[in-house]
């Protein structure tokens, strides 16, 4: 009650000053407003969209828009036209495949998978792509069945005598090894799954440009078979492996190299899909009833794993360990879980033919060898150890008497130690 009283007693403006005030307002509003003070002192001009329209019905004219420019259509590289650009030639004397150490010339492909696109794009190079590789020789002068041509062997050897020249001396073999060690240089060229590539051997040759030696480092499925390794990267690239400890290998270009006189090495330009092949395991084992094979694939994946395979390892000693495990037992079997399945396929079939063995299942993420009815561990213990010798002659360990005695320069050559082998 108090606070209506209050508000009612507030002061109110008598009537006839608001009519007043009104009356301003429209006396102000119907006349014309003063000129305002910044056109005088600023020469202020007011902006056309403020301008009144004397004549409204003629709309006031917009600035022109310039048009953009209008961008190309696209066109894949397919059809671009290369009438005018030469094809690429190179001299280089072997067939070029996607993989030189994961493919076997000698085996003979059932089937591909998509039409003869060449990898290297399309009137880019001056051989002609089969579907597997771009032999060195048109296969439709010569039909190429089985192995390259020999006297391609031949030509390579002779131009990697030419390029090595002299054989290196234990001191500069000591210098080159200390140089590449990793607390030296960080250049390295990883060797993964894939093996060595086509593309690799441009990046070895880029390497070479910098340094005398290059190092690589091997991973994954192909350091199974690392002397197939050592031997497809001495033979594409024309160096000479001066070190090797474990994945580590230390590529020496040779005295007679010149960066600027490098080979042609054409790249491609997308990875070919691999050929269809014969299936690794058959249905029914050779010498094995349907019933005895169903039983050897159970028993074998009930057996304890000889060993478990880590993804992207060295796994150089796999092969041994097959071969010792034959001695006293029928059915190995090897844990390859989280491994991709063509990678585990591709240890599988080089077990085949190393230890040698049979493959009798890949379920699981397993690989289950058998050692078959005919074993012989003779030929295996010769393999061995011709493995080793050939091991011993890569590092550098068999020599003179001369070198015997030099000790300095021989532990030299063990001093090269990774990182990552420690780990």
């Amino acid at each position: 009650m108090f606070i209506i009283n209050r508000l009612s007693r507030q002061k109110r403006k008598p009537l006839p000053i608001l009519l007043t005030l009104a009356s301003t307002t429209n006396l102000s509003s119907s006349s014309t407003p003063p000129s305002s003070k910044l056109r005088d002192y600023y020469n202020f001009k007011p902006p056309i969209s403020l301008h009144q329209n004397s004549n409204p019905e003629t709309p006031t004219q917009q600035p022109s828009k310039k048009k953009k420019n209008q961008k190309p259509l696209y066109r894949p590289p397919s059809s671009l036209n290369r009438a005018g650009l030469k094809r690429i030639r190179s001299d280089l004397p072997f067939d070029f495949r996607y993989s030189y150490t994961e493919s076997d010339p000698s085996v003979r492909p059932i089937g591909l998978r998509e039409p003869k696109y060449s990898p290297f794009g399309p009137g880019r190079l001056d051989r002609v792509w089969t579907g597997v590789c771009a032999p060195a020789v048109d296969p439709k002068v010569r039909s190429l069945e089985g192995n390259e041509d020999p006297k391609l062997d031949d030509k390579r050897k002779k131009i990697r005598e030419d390029v090595l020249g002299e054989p290196l001396t234990n001191a500069e073999r000591k210098i080159l090894v200390d140089n590449c060690q990793r607390n030296k240089t960080k250049r390295q060229v990883n060797l993964g799954r894939d093996g060595l590539t086509h593309n690799m051997l441009s990046d070895i040759h880029n390497h070479w440009k910098h340094a005398e030696a290059v190092r690589i480092k091997c991973m994954g499925v192909p350091t199974v078979d690392m002397k197939n390794v050592c031997t497809q990267l001495e033979d594409k690239t024309g160096g000479q492996i001066i070190h090797r400890q474990g994945g580590i290998v230390l590529l020496y270009r040779g005295r007679n190299y010149i960066p600027k006189k490098r080979p042609i090495v054409p790249l491609m330009l997308w990875r070919p899909h691999e050929p269809v092949y014969p299936k690794l395991i058959k249905t029914v084992i050779d010498g094995l009833s349907i019933e005895e094979t169903k039983e050897m694939r159970k028993r074998g994946l009930a057996l304890p794993a000889l060993t478990k395979l880590a993804k992207n390892g060295y796994y150089a000693s796999l092969v041994p360990m097959v071969r010792d495990a034959f001695l006293t037992e029928e059915l190995v079997r090897i844990d390859c879980q989280g491994l991709e399945k063509s990678d585990f396929k591709k240890i599988g079939c080089k077990l085949r033919n190393l230890v040698p063995c049979i493959l009798v299942s890949f379920e699981k993420e397993q690989i289950v060898v058998w050692r078959g009815k005919d074993y012989s561990p003779a030929e295996a213990v010769k393999y061995s150890v011709d493995w080793e010798l050939s091991d011993y002659l890569t590092n550098g360990l068999v020599r003179g008497k001369a070198d015997q005695d030099n000790s300095d320069n021989n532990r030299a050559d063990h001093e090269f130690i990774s990182d990552d082998d420690e780990k």
